[in-house]
């Protein structure tokens, strides 16, 4: 049995092929997954604590559980610890023996940020020129990446954090390599963005759907809860809606569980997820002047491919 970890997981899975393995995957038979998660019984305990177990199995090819702590206090103490974390034992499909143990957490990184480039090859438009990342925690870096793999048109990328010094420190992380600038204007930004990634933890939208320009394209990542929510019911009206699984997506982030809720997105709404574009479905984006909205909600499926990918190309790099 291998142990991978984080820079193994980095070093492997760069985003042309990861975006392009996630590709190939959803054109596959999915795998069953489910979904635990398990809350603390205090009342006096942080919200959103809690442990997550995410397991995936594709009948006769290879089973995989996600094993995630989070520990929202972590972000105030010193003690250096991120607030998720995660392993990934992944085993072989036809005699169950344990392949890998993976570093969850880097893992989770390249996982999501591929997902939402993916969905962006498709929905975004092949000519946008300027990104708008909202939020600068651990995710920001990654999605820059992936959307930038994803769409090499981009020339410039934006950042915007509540929290000025950490919008700065990713900025300037990435400006040896990128033309990339702070944002201190939300509304600005947004009124110039082609693409939008938002990646945050919070219960009041950000991102205004009167402040879209015809043909952007917004994805969003951090709502993973029903109480959180990154835009507003204008966006959602005046938006073509996608999510990267109607299994793992619909029922659980407040992006789309709010407006429906209030009757302003009805399932039938939206218009696809990641197996449908894949597999060619659904065109993606139509119109030029078309808003288009994609809910990353992750899922067990996508870690699955995501370690499938990486243990096939640890074998390969060592053969």
């Amino acid at each position: 049995m291998d142990v991978l970890g984080a820079e193994d997981v980095h070093r492997l899975l760069d985003y042309p092929s990861l975006i392009a393995a996630l590709d190939e995957a959803h054109r596959q038979a999915p795998p069953v997954t489910s979904r635990v998660f398990l809350e603390a019984a205090d009342e006096n305990r942080p919200a959103g604590e809690g442990f997550l177990v995410l397991p995936a199995w594709s009948t006769g090819r290879d089973f995989g559980t996600k094993l995630v702590t989070l520990l929202p206090d972590n972000a105030v103490k010193q003690n250096g610890y991120p607030t998720v974390q995660a392993i990934y034992p992944y085993f072989d499909g036809e005699t169950g023996a344990p392949k890998a143990v993976i570093d969850g957490t880097a893992l989770t990184l390249r996982k999501t940020a591929a997902d939402s480039a993916l969905a962006s090859s498709m929905l975004s438009r092949s000519d946008a020129e300027t990104l708008l990342m909202v939020g600068a925690g651990a995710l920001a870096p990654h999605l820059i990446a992936a959307h930038l793999a994803a769409r090499p048109s981009i020339e410039k990328v934006m950042v915007w954090n509540r929290t000025p010094e950490r919008r700065d420190s990713v900025v300037a992380a990435l400006s040896d390599h990128l033309a990339i600038a702070a944002a201190a204007d939300l509304e600005g930004a947004v009124r110039e963005a082609d693409v939008i990634s938002a990646a945050t933890m919070t219960t009041e939208p950000l991102v205004s759907g009167a402040w879209l320009k015809p043909g952007t394209h917004v994805d969003l990542v951090g709502g993973f809860t029903p109480e959180m929510r990154e835009s507003d019911d204008e966006a959602v009206l005046r938006a073509s809606v996608f999510v990267d699984s109607f299994e793992t997506t619909v029922g659980v982030a407040g992006d789309i569980v709010q407006p429906m809720t209030a009757g302003v997105l009805a399932q039938a709404d939206i218009r696809s997820d990641l197996y449908g574009l894949c597999r060619g479905d659904h065109p993606g984006r139509i119109e030029a002047d078309e808003i288009t909205l994609y809910k990353n909600g992750g899922g067990a499926h996508l870690d699955l491919f995501t370690a499938r990918h990486l243990v096939k190309r640890f074998d390969a790099e060592r053969a």
